[in-house]
């Protein structure tokens, strides 16, 4: 193993300082990692998912160039209130399919998980639940208070005072003295606060009865802020290197986050701030009122791959919004096809190391320490499968290296992507014996059954292969 004097240097866009900085372990041990995670009350959508993928891209680039890793994604399943700021959204939920709030979060967890492993994500070493961490966010909050950066208002609840923290705005540069008071980006109460612009680190039950703990202030359930302080401190001993999240998530979320957390250890909590960019669906923002938002499970009721999805979303740089559609699934779907033919083809020569294929390697893994440079990366990867010049064998080499930096499962069959029932597969095998057997009117009119039953079969000199057909 290398030591980390010696690696690659990956530059990415830090949100506060506006520039690129490079990626460092601060104890020489590991890049200490915290992605901000599910609220876990609906399936997650596919713009939520490009954040996700966000984390994967850099840690497996990361591994790739010989890095440790500890990466700790939280899971809110409660203290998360709803936009009108009326009803935590996992209550509201429960209330809505009349089950038990632990039930929707345990579902909509599990849902997520099944989602990360459809898109190849690469899990958390740690998903710490925001319901069993009410402790350490006593903990925190105590110290707040005894910091003087805390207090008890008036109606029981606990705010942070925001003035007590001179460089607020650094990452959004929403600055204390513009924020007017009205602005709904947090809890609303009635006068109990110092300042308009202190937020709720621990609220009051009142006539809650659902989701409550006990505590030093009184019966009530956390802020939403404070559990990613209390859990990226606790579970990453101190510090955090790299900071990850949506771009929605800048303010108020990862403003009142480094306020709490830099003021607990005294200096900067974490070293860089990595934010994701919007996605549209063919050109508006996901939302129910649209009738437009797209879930991973969507895309396998079109028979799409999932894995189609990660590839539109490392066609696009990361912090650029991208608009997403039903065409660009389809032609991604339709590629990761293609690649999977062709490595078959290419896996009948003989692949070996070689410095060609070393240098276009390194290469690919230049764009990707530029700032997570996908768009250019897979330019390059286009470029090398149409090559006439690049033999088969280094062709095979160098997709079977950057299979490992994007997660495409390039090395899966190409008729793979689903699981064929058995009656479709007795199908496939009468009409490749039909075909040996010179009966190709047979073999066709079984083909004709297959596609109507959703597959596309085709025919080379290497035998009968077969795809899923996609829906409208």
């Amino acid at each position: 193993m290398m030591t980390t004097k010696e690696l690659p240097v990956i530059n990415l866009f830090d949100t506060k300082t506006r520039k690129l900085q490079a990626l460092k372990s601060s104890d020489g041990k590991s890049l200490r990692i915290y992605g901000c995670g599910p609220t876990v009350y609906r399936d997650a959508h596919v713009g939520n998912m490009r954040t996700f993928l966000l984390s994967d891209i850099v840690i497996r680039l990361a591994k790739y160039i010989g890095y440790e890793i500890r990466f700790i994604q939280n899971i809110t399943d409660v203290g998360h209130m709803s936009e009108d700021f009326v009803e935590d959204k996992i209550l509201a939920q429960a209330k809505a399919e009349s089950k038990d709030p632990y039930e929707i979060a345990k579902i909509y967890e599990a849902r997520f998980h099944t989602d990360l492993k459809l898109l190849n994500i690469t899990p958390a070493d740690k998903y710490p639940k925001a319901s069993e961490c009410i402790d350490l966010m006593h903990n925190l909050i105590n110290e707040l208070i005894k910091k003087d950066h805390a207090y008890v208002g008036s109606d029981n609840c606990v705010y942070f005072s925001a003035q007590t923290f001179p460089s607020y705005g650094a990452i959004s540069g929403n600055r204390l003295d513009s924020l007017k008071p009205g602005h709904r980006f947090e809890y609303s109460e009635a006068g109990a606060k110092r300042f308009h612009a202190d937020w709720a680190l621990w609220k009051a039950a009142e006539n809650r009865t659902q989701m409550i703990w006990n505590s030093p202030w009184g019966n009530g359930f956390p802020g939403w802020h404070v559990e990613c302080s209390a859990m990226s401190l606790h579970y990453l001993n101190g510090f955090v290197d790299l900071h990850l999240g949506g771009i929605d998530l800048r303010f108020p979320h990862h403003e009142n986050e480094r306020a709490q957390s830099n003021c607990i250890i005294d200096k900067e909590a974490v070293a860089l701030w990595l934010h994701g960019e919007h996605l549209l669906f063919e050109g508006r923002k996901m939302a129910k009122s649209s009738n437009n938002v797209v879930l991973v499970s969507d895309l396998i009721a079109r028979n799409i791959d999932p894995l189609a999805l990660r590839l539109c979303f490392l066609e696009n740089r990361y912090r650029s919004q991208m608009d997403l559609s039903w065409d660009s699934l389809k032609a991604a779907h339709q590629l990761l096809q293609r690649w999977r033919e062709k490595i078959l083809i290419w896996q009948a020569s003989d692949s070996m190391q070689s410095d060609e294929g070393e240098i276009l390697i390194s290469q690919i893994v230049a764009d990707l320490c530029d700032d997570l440079d996908t768009p250019r990366a897979l330019q390059k990867i286009r470029s090398i499968e149409k090559s006439q010049s690049i033999s088969d064998g280094v062709k095979l080499e160098v997709f079977n290296k950057i299979d490992k930096l994007f997660g495409l499962d390039l090395f899966n069959p190409p008729n793979q992507s689903k699981n064929l029932p058995d009656h479709l597969n007795e199908i496939l095998i009468q009409r490749q014996k039909a075909r040996s057997e010179g009966n190709f009117s047979e073999s066709d009119r079984l083909r004709d059954l297959l596609s109507e039953n959703g597959i596309a079969v085709n025919d080379s000199k290497d035998g009968q292969t077969w795809n899923w057909l996609i829906s409208d």
